[in-house]
């Protein structure tokens, strides 16, 4: 049985852009959305913005998994080289992707709802209820999709990950960012779902020490691949 071969990297770099693009217009499209229709209720505006957030995530996984994997997120494809599913030497150009996706997806929001194409946000989030919070939330992230990968049950992920991370928007006081592209893209929105540039280095550091953890935890609970059921 011949296996198909891995798309190119154009195509692989075409997909992450892509998809982290919209991701970004999904997180922080709903989020100005969700200001506008819910104005005076915070917990309404947050569940609106999970929902969607969940929902858009699950479609774009489907969508650009068969392409490039649909990392959309450093820590993914980071992981994704320590345990041998991606090249290294493709990485710095998946988080170029990535990076551009999202900050590209930002001021593509911006401007859909009529604001100023690059706002840059004034919402502090560095406290430390918010780093301990960005540690699980990256943690649950990358040892959800690892755990799942590990055991060959990879059709499961765009499911697990997108109902992961609608229900840490609200189990985590940071709403689960767990993604440093996505963070320096929402610096780019003074919007509901963005961060003000000097909370985002403490961000970043968050989540890789979170995503060292989810890899540990992933590595323990599978320490060798699992044989796949014939």
């Amino acid at each position: 049985m011949t296996t198909s071969p891995w798309p190119t990297l154009s195509r692989r770099l075409l997909a992450e852009y892509v998809g982290s693009a919209l991701l970004a217009c999904i997180v922080i499209g709903s989020g100005i959305a969700a200001q506008q229709l819910s104005p005076t209720d915070i917990g309404l505006q947050l569940l609106e913005n999970a929902a969607v957030t969940a929902v858009g995530l699950y479609v774009l996984i489907n969508v650009f998994g068969p392409v490039s994997g649909a990392h959309f997120n450093p820590l993914v494809s980071g992981v994704s080289a320590v345990t041998g599913s991606l090249k290294w030497s493709d990485v710095p150009t998946y988080f170029i992707a990535q990076v551009a996706g999202c900050v590209s997806g930002a001021v593509t929001a911006n401007v859909m709802f009529a604001q100023a194409a690059i706002s840059i946000s004034t919402h502090q989030r560095a406290t430390g209820a918010h780093l301990v919070s960005e540690v699980i939330a990256s943690a649950g992230l990358i040892a959800t999709i690892f755990a799942l990968t590990r055991s060959h049950r990879s059709e499961l992920c765009a499911a697990a990950v997108a109902c992961y991370i609608g229900a840490a928007y609200f189990f985590t006081s940071s709403t689960s960012f767990a993604n440093p592209a996505i963070t320096v893209g929402r610096m780019f929105s003074n919007t509901f779902a963005g961060i003000a540039p000097s909370s985002a280095p403490a961000f970043i550091g968050a989540q890789v020490l979170g995503a060292l953890v989810g890899l540990g935890l992933a590595l323990v609970l599978y320490p060798a691949q699992q044989p796949q059921e014939k």
